[in-house]
């Protein structure tokens, strides 16, 4: 299994997250953050970094949100093979228009 990044960090990305992943599995294009599913080892440590709540379990993505589970694959592959996106530090916060921060 994996983790997911959902809609929540659409428009809203926050790199809490990558800091304390320990394979670096993160990658983002401008809009938000993405998991790849081929390196992620479930090790959940993503889940409470994140202030806007957009990581899940793949098993438990809201049903609304399934969309992301391909995307985060596709999108993660694309960035990677384009060798560009990897992110392994935290960066200063975006939050565009879409941001719909809890808290």
């Amino acid at each position: 299994m994996t983790h997911v990044v959902c809609a929540p960090c659409w428009d809203c990305k926050y790199t809490d997250c990558v800091v304390v992943c320990p394979v670096e599995c993160f990658w983002q294009d401008e809009m938000m953050l993405y998991i790849d599913p081929v390196d992620c080892i479930d090790c959940e440590a993503c889940v409470p970094e994140c202030p806007v709540q957009a990581i899940y379990a793949e098993a438990n993505v809201p049903s609304e949100w399934q969309e992301y589970i391909q995307r985060n694959a596709e999108r993660s592959a694309a960035l990677k093979a384009a060798n560009e996106g990897h992110i392994t530090q935290k960066q200063d916060p975006k939050e565009g228009p879409e941001c719909k921060k809890k808290g």
